[in-house]
């Protein structure tokens, strides 16, 4: 047996009253003289044992109803379980799963209600002196801080679905941060959830010896759910009149095999043509949409399905963007006069004269350098030099996410391509080879040359090199090969770097050189260069997550973002220069899957897709002897489970909190002992 409020026990001092009186006698007697006291002697004998016999059982009376009653302040109890049992002030923490799962039902309705009615009775089984803690998957400022039991109860009225998911090692975290700021020693959090798989990472939880950790597990009628689980496009690049391969991937957590459910694709709320599927139990299956963009600027879709009861993941959104245009500078050199007029006719010819492409022929004396941060293509073409403020500013370009084509000049500074090309973590050129050779590979598997060919063989007409640039070789680098001559050595190259790409070629566009530029390979590969220079931003981001967005339009003025949503939501997100990059921060205050825009100022700049987390599409979940093998296995000792099954919970829930008080019993006992104590004095003549 155990006390809740142990100092009481002190109070016990007080039966030393009644046995003090009972020692000392302080009743006067008076003396009567008789004549003969023959007669009296036996009566005498026998009125004394009476009276000790009365006052020792008054006296126990007394004692036993001052006894009980201080048990009665001290709140005795027998534990049901000395592991979960605890005795004083309490700190609890309640986490209320109110993920989209929860949306689920049971026998007793909807599974989020049955949490929301364990959480009170949890309250309510504490004292009202206790501390607790609310905590949602929302993880709510408000919510990080203890409070009492009303509080307690108004705040967990206000608990609703939430698109927010949470791990169950960010839940107990959360709830230790809170608890560890109470001075009681008496910590303990409950966790109410259906316990999905997909949440359940109890390997990765962080114990706290000072907090007990209680399961509750709310199970659900339902595991089964068809849904979008994601979609891609076969190719970054979007091309107007141009056919798009839409790729969406479907889940089926049925036991059933489902056939010809139809799925509907909508582009600027425009229905393209309708399709359907047939998937296999438990299985994924990924579909392909075809369609043709009409119109450049922005585009935002969404494919729909048809699933019951769980629905919120039968929508899927995304947005990308189609240019009307791609900006394309051509810096080169006039200090060898006719010489470079080869490379500039072979640039003018093949950007020049095509409508999809904007082109800027620049000098390099005469550089226009404010213009370079808008281009998405720079081509270097014969500079015999860097110099250290155009290399500042391509490093800049290319960090921001440009592509830079560098073909080698016929007179270099290696020193200055040197350090120009080692800082973008690409190789460099060393010194000039005469021998004749051939490109003899190409790299069929880089997206330049992925789609160009027909037909890979080894009689493959290829250019032919006369002379050209051998370059360092370095590990550090991310050089990946698309054109290699016969001898080893590397034609063509592209690099990686930060959110550009860096293209280096052998040879200037010189015909005395190679025959690159009048060769039929020269068209694809700088096309399929200029093409893959589009900014390719996501096409869509999930809720819950804080997403850093990179946006290509700079703040002008008092001009400030702003997203704006159906129903006339609109936020002003966080905004940061994160690498000379604008970038927004949501914050949380996306809580509806859709299609938004994105304006500065006035201007519409973008369009940002945002979908629910598909953890909670994955309705399986753990059943109670699951779980018990789950953080056992975890070495996790100071975490139990209560499965209630088909007991009452609140008596659980009391046991496990307080087990079985006896302060009513206590109370009932000393009103017994005062009654006892009443019928002896006046009944016992």
């Amino acid at each position: 047996m155990s006390f809740v409020y142990p100092q009481f026990l002190f109070a016990l001092f007080a039966i030393s009253i009644p046995i003090v009186i009972h020692l000392f006698n302080f009743r006067k007697f008076k003396k009567v003289y008789f004549s003969d006291i023959r007669f009296l002697k036996e009566v005498k004998q026998q009125t004394q044992n009476q009276n000790r016999i009365k006052h020792i059982l008054i006296l126990i009376s007394r004692i036993l109803a001052i006894s009980f009653l201080v048990f009665a302040f001290a709140q005795p109890f027998i534990p049901a379980n000395k592991k979960n049992t605890i005795a004083g002030l309490q700190a609890v923490s309640v986490f209320v799963d109110n993920s989209f799962s929860m949306e689920n039902v049971s026998k007793n309705g909807m599974l989020l209600n049955e949490a929301k009615k364990m959480a009170r009775e949890i309250a309510l089984v504490h004292s009202q002196t206790d501390l607790f803690q609310i905590l949602t998957n929302d993880f709510e400022g408000r919510h990080q801080r203890l409070i009492s039991r009303e509080e307690f109860l108004t705040m967990l009225d206000e608990v609703k679905i939430s698109p927010a998911v949470k791990l169950i090692s960010e839940i107990t975290a959360r709830q230790t941060d809170v608890l560890s700021k109470s001075e009681t020693k008496n910590k303990k959090s409950f966790i109410i959830s259906d316990f999905q798989k997909s949440i359940s990472d109890f390997q990765k939880i962080k114990e706290d010896t000072s907090v007990k950790i209680i399961l509750l597990p709310v199970p659900a009628n339902q595991q089964s759910n068809l849904y979008i689980d994601s979609c891609w496009f076969d190719s970054p690049v979007h091309q107007l009149n141009q056919a798009e391969k839409l790729n969406v991937r479907i889940k089926n957590l049925f036991g059933n095999n489902l056939e010809n459910i139809p799925v509907k694709l909508f582009l600027n709320n425009q229905q393209k043509t309708p399709s359907s599927f047939s998937i296999e139990p438990n299985g994924s299956k990924d579909i392909q949409l075809s369609f043709t963009i009409k119109e450049p600027g922005i585009q935002q879709g969404r494919i729909e399905i048809t699933d019951y009861p769980v629905t919120y993941d039968d929508k899927f959104y995304f947005s990308f963007n189609v240019a009307k245009n791609i900006s394309v500078t051509s810096i080169s050199s006039t200090a060898d006069g006719i010489k470079n007029e080869d490379s500039k006719k072979s640039i003018q010819s093949l950007f020049g004269k095509d409508s999809l492409f904007v082109l800027n022929m620049q000098d390099e004396n005469k550089i226009d350098y404010s213009s370079l941060a808008s281009q998405q293509v720079i081509v270097l073409s014969e500079l015999k030099n860097i110099s250290s403020g155009l290399a500042q500013e391509l490093n800049r370009f290319v960090q921001n996410g440009g592509s830079l084509i560098v073909f080698s000049p016929i007179e270099i500074d290696t020193t200055s391509y040197k350090t120009f090309l080692s800082a973008l973590d690409a190789n460099y050129y060393l010194k000039k080879d005469t021998a004749s050779t051939k490109i003899d590979w190409v790299n069929f598997e880089s997206e330049i040359f992925s789609d160009v060919f027909d037909k890979k063989g080894e009689n493959m007409d290829l250019p032919t090199v006369h002379s050209h640039f051998t370059q360092s070789h370095s590990n550090h680098t991310n050089e990946e090969v698309l054109l290699k001559m016969r001898n080893g050595s590397s034609f063509f190259s592209k690099y990686n770097y930060k959110k550009g790409k860096i293209y280096l070629c052998a040879v200037p566009l010189n015909s005395k050189w190679s025959n690159l530029a009048k060769h039929a390979i020269f068209v694809p590969l700088m096309y399929k260069i200029a093409m893959n220079s589009q900014s390719s931003s996501e096409l869509f981001y999930t809720i819950g997550k804080n997403n850093a967005i990179d946006v290509t339009t700079k703040l002008t003025g008092e001009n400030i973002f702003k997203l704006k949503g159906e129903n006339n939501f609109e936020i002003i997100p966080e905004n940061r220069m994160i690498d000379q990059q604008p970038t927004i921060f949501m914050h949380d205050q996306i809580k509806n899957a859709g299609n938004y825009k994105l304006f500065s100022g006035s201007e519409l700049i973008s369009g940002i897709s945002f979908n629910y987390d598909r953890k909670e599409s994955d309705l399986s979940r753990y059943s109670p002897t699951e779980l018990i093998s789950l953080y056992e296995k975890s070495n996790l000792k100071k975490i139990s489970l209560i499965d209630a099954g088909n007991k009452d919970i609140t008596k659980v829930l009391a046991d496990i909190s307080v087990g079985k008080k006896l302060w009513l019993w206590c109370i009932v006992l000393a009103l017994f002992f005062l009654a006892v104590e009443t019928l002896l004095l006046r009944l016992w003549k």
